[in-house]
């Protein structure tokens, strides 16, 4: 566990994986839509202060949709172990410097910064903060690094958060904050609200669809 009363370096990092395209509604390309999404969603953390963002990806072909000097980590889906542990682990490697790290799931385009910055917070009181998906699983997880052995972390199980709380071995170790949405298929793209900034990508691609009002 690093040193909490220590000026951490954090990372935010941006997961893509497949899925993230699952939500294309019909008539809109798959890769399209994931590209847009996984953009918008790092763009979120592009813009965060004090933070560097990575993007994390095992879809290839991403690395335009960063800014130059932007990290781009490439790593295998595998069956043995969840995407988001292999993220945290491919960070620590790559950045030794950081101490902290944040893993966001590509498919919240119009996450607000806020709520990045919460899950941080709570790492000073909770090795694991974690912002929760509505319908089930999590949004983002914060964590020190190197990630914690118990932890394991799966942004799409459903009880995600009592896992972790069942694996830590102490209370309290697992923290949430507030949560947010995903788009994870067709009908949850209603959830974006126009009336809010950002997700210009996702927006210029659904252009011309009904999203929600107010």
């Amino acid at each position: 566990m690093p040193d909490l009363d220590a000026t951490p370096v954090r990372l935010a990092a941006v997961l893509v994986t497949a899925a993230a395209g699952a939500a294309a509604p019909p008539g809109v390309d798959r890769h399209d839509f994931l590209r847009a999404v996984a953009e918008d969603t790092y763009e979120i953390v592009a813009g965060l202060e004090l933070v560097t963002p990575v993007l994390v990806t095992s879809v290839p072909g991403l690395d335009d949709l960063v800014w130059p000097g932007t990290p781009v980590i490439g790593i295998a889906e595998s069956s043995g172990q969840s995407a988001v542990r292999t993220a945290f682990e491919a960070l620590a490697a790559t950045c030794p410097d950081a101490t902290q790290a944040v893993v966001i799931s590509a498919d919240a385009p119009d996450l607000p910064p806020l709520l990045i910055g919460k899950l941080f917070r709570e790492l000073g009181r909770a090795h694991l903060t974690v912002c929760q998906a509505e319908g089930g699983g999590a949004v983002a997880v914060a964590a020190p690094l190197p990630l914690p052995e118990w932890a394991h972390p799966d942004l799409d199980a459903p009880d995600t958060v009592a896992r972790l709380r069942a694996a830590a071995p102490g209370r309290r170790m697992v923290a949430t904050g507030p949560g947010w949405h995903r788009l994870r298929a067709a009908e949850d793209v209603s959830r974006l609200d126009p009336g809010l900034e950002g997700w210009e990508n996702t927006r210029g691609l659904l252009s011309g669809r009904t999203l929600r009002s107010g």
